[in-house]
C-alpha cells in the first residue's frame, strides 16, 4: 500500500468544487480544506506507485481549478487509531 499526501493550491472560487471532485475519486480517502499556504489536502491510498502517478498526472489534471500540487510520500504511519485498536482487543 502506498500512502501519500497531496497539498494543493486552487483558484479561490473553485476550492469547494475541486474538493468535491477529488473526494469522489477512488484513490483519495479524504480531502480537507485548510488554512495556510495550501487550500486543500488530499489523503491518498493506492496499491502501487504507478497508481499514484496516474492519479496526479492524469486524473487530477482533469479537475479544473487546481493551480499547483505538492506530493508527499508517507514512509511509515504513526496512528493513534491503530494504537487504540491494539489495546482494545478482548475488551
Amino acid at each position: 500500500m502506498v500512502n501519500a499526501i497531496i497539498l494543493m493550491t486552487c483558484e479561490r472560487d473553485s476550492i469547494s468544487t475541486v474538493g468535491e471532485a477529488l473526494a469522489g475519486m477512488d484513490e483519495i480517502a479524504e480531502v480537507y480544506s485548510v488554512a495556510g499556504k495550501f487550500d486543500l489536502v488530499a489523503i491518498v491510498r493506492v496499491a502501487h506507485h504507478d497508481d499514484l502517478a496516474t492519479l496526479v498526472t492524469q486524473n487530477m489534471k482533469s479537475v479544473t481549478g487546481i493551480t499547483s500540487t505538492e506530493t508527499l510520500f508517507a514512509f511509515k504511519a504513526y496512528s493513534r487509531h491503530d494504537l487504540d485498536s491494539l489495546f482494545s482487543i478482548g475488551m
